[in-house]
């Protein structure tokens, strides 16, 4: 991963994670451009590389092997992935329009989201149908009917409607790997029925008529019924309707008929084609706007109309790339010029496949293997990422900037100012906050939008305060998430000792660059904030935003807890008996050192950030409920520097259960591969608390007692007649991983404080 020292001066803006897309990352990956920065914006982590989907559904390959970390790629291409969904275009003001989060601006915008299917003019098809894309949504579906079909006793009849190459593609792998799941069973391959249909008079109309008649003696062969000129008009739960009135029955029903483009499009402005789809020029920009381009199936070139086949989408890359840079360099663009005729590879469902190309076709096994060495070969330029262009980070930007940008940008890299000199600009800092709407509390006298120097807050009659700070830079690329996940962190400190959080000031540093990227990083950095803090209840009244190097953020927080000091939950207070509970899983101390280094899967990395995104709110409550005598949350010391923080005030030692520890996904595999956190060697001083570390050495989670985490769990000691209970209760909040980790011991039963047990 690149991290630029120039200040970002141009942000290109990627929708979607399709085959052009992930050829524009690769390529500023190895020729990464300074003062250019690149934003991916996909709903989803993994994209599927659609030439391998049918090897997938037939159980050729793994889901690993068919997909194409994006997470991974983004950031080898020092870009920022935002995993959301795009909803709209504010083409007047530059920005992207999300579901979950606020407006992402750009100064060029690329779409590549795919097609997205027209079922609304079939009746019944959009509740009942099953379509093949968007193609992730699909294998969630896909996975449930393999799970039925196991599961099932008789027959079952699968439909599939469309019959391109899509659609017999998919057939013919559906209903191998399905037999084959039944053979493995013991069970007969014929309980499954197969009916391919087709509103037109024969199969794959765009290929030529030897390619046709090879895949008509396959569907025979295997029993696949063939419907043609059945053009689907109705859809019910079990059910088909075409309106030649032929019924077939279907227990489940595949839609691969073509599809459109995405319905949000309507509203950008964008010129579009008959079917949605947005239309382009040979430069890939759109006929609208200059600043917009779109590739792949969603594009609709004006010259040259394209089969929507996934070889324009791969070719569509390169120049994509190209022209995304020459833009916002402020140079000519290059025509993309697409060739007339491509080869089609297309699997019979086993081992064997028929090309096309043309009035060209043949077909064997051979086919089928040289299918796959060339898709292989395609996946390998993104699981074996290569090294970036050598010495590219220093060479200087040839961004095109206006008079007062360019002002902008050199008094960024000049030498910069230190006491109040590197403060946020006044203009920058009240645009960012304008938009932030804390929550109003009766206690907050003067809060975050008096102009006044300090906060007022009041402490309610019969409570008492309890103070807390935290403070950390940015180790994810996505400011909103990162807004989220601190003022979690910070907050995790009040819930922990069983207080209400009341009011926080925050402590910002952002890099410094021009006015409108820093004002932006911000605004998106407190907007994850602001809503993690109303979710609380907790006001930001106020704090300090300065330049530094590298984005990072705290808060100081105040709560409110009763004056009765004996109500407060402290780390001291464990009882010989009492039940260790952990309420979230951990390991994102060697995930994140993993993800900085590429060695982390987008899976892995997403669900942890779930888990620290996850409130300690309603466990504290919980745990409070359920009679905790000792409670703290876990964040940089680990699991066993907090541990040893509680037994020692206690008086007590500990039996800790190594096999019961809940981990997140990936952290067994990066902590095995010796990928740690840079603060673990110091938590590893420790061990000596432990008193059978030697026996535990071996263990794979071993190292993740050690690991530090950020916006952890909660840790507490529960009376052992509550611990099920309450165990009962976490998950039913949404804790789904608390666990009894281990329980507590007299002291003095153990020859050290710490023992490990490892069943």
């Amino acid at each position: 991963m690149q991290v630029p020292d120039q200040p970002v001066l141009r942000d290109i803006v990627l929708v979607g994670g399709g085959h052009s897309h992930v050829g524009v990352l690769r390529r500023f990956g190895m020729h990464p451009v300074p003062g250019i920065r690149l934003t991916v914006i996909c709903r989803d982590t993994h994209t599927p590389y659609s030439g391998m989907l049918p090897g997938y559904i037939a159980g050729h390959y793994s889901y690993d092997e068919v997909h194409i970390d994006l997470s991974r790629l983004a950031r080898f291409a020092g870009a920022r992935f935002f995993r959301d969904e795009a909803l709209g275009l504010d083409r007047d003001a530059g920005k992207v329009l999300c579901r979950n989060r606020p407006p992402v601006p750009y100064d060029c915008l690329s779409i590549n989201i795919g097609s997205t299917p027209n079922m609304s003019n079939v009746a019944g098809a959009a509740g009942h149908a099953v379509p093949v894309k968007p193609i992730n949504d699909f294998n969630q579906r896909w996975q449930l009917l393999l799970a039925r079909v196991r599961k099932h006793a008789g027959v079952t009849r699968i439909a599939v409607v469309g019959a391109g190459a899509g659609g017999v593609e998919l057939t013919l792998a559906m209903q191998h790997r399905l037999r084959n799941e039944l053979r493995a069973a013991g069970r007969n391959p014929a309980e499954l029925s197969f009916h391919l249909l087709t509103r037109g008079p024969v199969i794959l109309r765009t290929h030529n008529a030897s390619v046709r008649r090879a895949f008509e003696r396959v569907l025979a062969e295997r029993s696949v019924v063939l419907h043609c000129n059945a053009e689907v008009n109705q859809v019910s739960a079990a059910r088909l309707q075409t309106a030649g009135g032929e019924t077939v029955d279907a227990d489940e029903i595949v839609w691969v008929t073509r599809a459109g483009g995405a319905p949000w499009l309507r509203a950008t402005g964008l010129a579009l084609d008959a079917d949605g789809f947005i239309q382009v020029t040979d430069t890939l920009q759109t006929v609208t706007d200059p600043k917009v381009f779109a590739a792949g199936d969603i594009a609709s070139m004006v010259n040259h109309p394209l089969e929507k086949a996934g070889v324009f989408a791969v070719r569509q890359g390169p120049p994509l790339a190209e022209n995304l840079r020459r833009a916002v360099e402020g140079r000519a663009l290059k025509p993309y010029r697409p060739q007339s005729r491509w080869l089609g590879l297309i699997s019979t469902g086993d081992r064997y496949a028929v090309a096309s190309r043309g009035a060209i076709g043949f077909r064997g096994a051979w086919v089928w293997r040289w299918k796959d060495w060339i898709d292989r070969r395609f996946m390998r330029k993104f699981n074996q990422l290569p090294a970036m262009e050598a010495g590219s980070e220093a060479a200087p930007s040839s961004v095109k900037l206006d008079q007062e940008e360019a002002a902008q940008a050199i008094s960024a890299i000049a030498m910069r100012c230190g006491g109040c000199g590197a403060k946020v600009g006044a203009t920058v800092l009240s645009r960012a906050l304008g938009a932030l709407h804390p929550v109003d509390r009766d206690d907050v006298l003067i809060g975050l939008h008096a102009p006044d120097d300090a906060a007022v807050v009041r402490v309610p009659p019969g409570k008492a305060m309890v103070h807390t700070v935290d403070f950390f830079r940015a180790f994810v690329d996505d400011p909103y998430i990162f807004g989220k996940v601190a003022a979690n962190h910070a907050l995790g400190d009040i819930y922990a000792m069983g207080a209400e959080a009341q009011s926080a000031t925050a402590i910002v540093t952002v890099p410094a660059g021009l006015e409108a990227k820093v004002e932006d990083t911000l605004s998106q950095m407190m907007s994850g904030a602001i809503e993690v803090l109303n979710d609380a209840n907790c006001a930001l009244v106020g704090g300090h935003t300065g330049e530094g190097k590298e984005l990072a953020l705290g808060f100081a927080v105040n709560g409110l807890v009763d004056e009765n000091i004996a109500s407060v939950m402290r780390k001291s207070g464990m009882r010989p008996g009492d039940v260790l509970i952990l309420t979230k899983p951990i390991g994102t101390g060697t995930l994140f050192a993993a993800h900085a280094r590429l060695e982390a899967r987008g899976r892995w990395i997403d669900a942890a950030l779930a888990s620290m995104c996850q409130s300690n709110r309603l466990g504290a409550l919980c745990l409070r409920d359920h009679g905790a005598t000792a409670c703290t949350d876990l964040t940089g010391f680990g699991l066993l520097g907090h541990l040893v923080e509680m037994t020692r005030p206690s008086g007590v030692d500990a039996e800790l259960n190594l096999s019961a520890l809940p981990i997140l996904e990936g952290a067994e595999e990066t902590s095995a591969a010796g990928i740690l956190s840079s603060l673990q060697p110091a938590n590893v001083r420790l061990r000596r608390a432990l008193r059978n570390q030697q026996e535990a050495l071996s263990h794979p989670r071993y190292p993740l007692i050690f690991d530090p985490q950020t916006a952890g769990g909660l840790l507490a000691s529960i009376p052992e007649g509550c611990a099920e209970a309450c165990l009962k209760a976490l998950r039913a909040l949404g804790y789904e991983h608390a666990a009894a980790i281990g329980q507590i011991l007299r002291q003095g039963e153990a020859l050290e404080p710490i023992v490990l047990t490892l069943h």
